[in-house]
């Protein structure tokens, strides 16, 4: 019987999980609200009540005998020697929270199942799941880009998580790309995460589209309601040939390959996975991303340089996390 786990993925709005077989990947799956509100205790109950559903239901049927414990991804920063998560972005209330300690606690109390948890930032769970089961299967070294409400990464060397030796390595969020722009996010002017996460992608956007010399088709798709404009209105947009709308694509594209060139100078990685919501767009933005990033790199590392969509979507936290379990053997 093969080995199997279970893969959590921590969000501010849901609470992803899913059974994962370590050769079959994802058995069965569940989503529920993250009721953030309900502070850190509320949260946790709700995980390992979610955990100890799937764990019955699916022991019906799998050996126990194989099950290799939960993993979890959580927003935030991740201790994973002390089982920590401090002052997570979208969970109002916490702070640091002994996260495995009281997940812990509440599985072997209420629940009696006698496992561990294994911990780790969401966006490396991402980038795990990609490399054990999706698109980084086939790339040694890579870096994963996660573009959402944040921008988020994860770093695989030579088939393993790199977290660095306080383990805040992959944050590509952060790195800046225009120190001397207009904007300023989490006290830092111009970084990837200030310039193209999903609001300030939205509102470069408005701005865009209002200064275009063209008409556009995209006020008409969001129903003239510009608050309600998301990214895949403009993609929609975009694939219809609208002209400003294929314009903020390749703006978009454009300052994620410029951040990707400083990666590829700094650390010779030449393979990037690029998923979350945003990622949806597909080459409308990757196209560009790629040209930038030949564009601002050597000739001399050019060689292997590539840009690709994530394969698992949303799914990829949850494989990920259920991988740190079989990992750790």
């Amino acid at each position: 019987m093969s080995q199997w786990a279970i893969g959590i993925d921590l969000g501010g709005t849901a609470v992803k999980a899913a059974v994962v077989g370590r050769t079959a990947g994802i058995i069965t799956e569940t989503t529920v609200p993250t009721e953030a509100l309900r502070g850190p205790n509320g949260v946790l109950d709700l995980v390992a009540a979610t955990a100890s559903d799937l764990y019955r239901s699916a022991s019906v049927t799998l050996d126990p005998g194989e099950f290799r414990g939960i993993g979890l991804g959580a927003p935030g920063a991740v201790d994973r020697l002390r089982g920590t998560l401090s002052h997570p972005p979208n969970l109002p209330g916490w702070e640091v929270v002994e996260l495995r300690r009281e997940l812990q606690k509440r599985l072997n109390g209420g629940s009696g199942i006698d496992c561990e948890v294994f911990l780790d930032n969401d966006a490396n769970a991402a980038a795990y799941g990609e490399a054990v089961y999706g698109a980084g299967r086939a790339f040694p070294d890579f870096l994963m880009v996660t573009l959402g409400t944040g921008v988020g990464g994860g770093i695989v060397l030579n088939h393993e998580l790199y977290r660095g030796p306080n383990g805040t390595a992959g944050e590509v969020g952060f790195m800046i790309v225009d120190y001397n722009g207009s904007s300023l996010h989490a006290g830092i002017r111009g970084t990837l995460e200030g310039l193209i996460g999903k609001d300030r992608l939205v509102e470069m956007a408005r701005r865009m589209i209002a200064e275009h010399h063209s008409p556009s088709s995209v006020g008409a798709l969001c129903g003239n309601d510009w608050a309600s404009l998301s990214p895949r209105h403009l993609e929609a947009a975009a694939l219809e040939g609208d002209l400003a709308a294929q314009e903020v694509w390749t703006r978009v594209g454009s300052i994620l390959g410029t951040g990707l060139a400083s990666v590829t100078a700094l650390m010779d990685i030449r393979k990037f996975v690029v998923g979350g919501g945003i990622s949806a767009a597909g080459d409308l933005l990757l196209k560009p991303a790629l040209a930038v990033l030949q564009q601002s790199t050597l000739p001399s590392m050019h060689d292997g340089l590539s840009v690709v969509r994530a394969d698992l979507g949303n799914r990829a936290g949850m494989h990920g996390a259920a991988a740190l379990c079989f990992s750790a053997e």
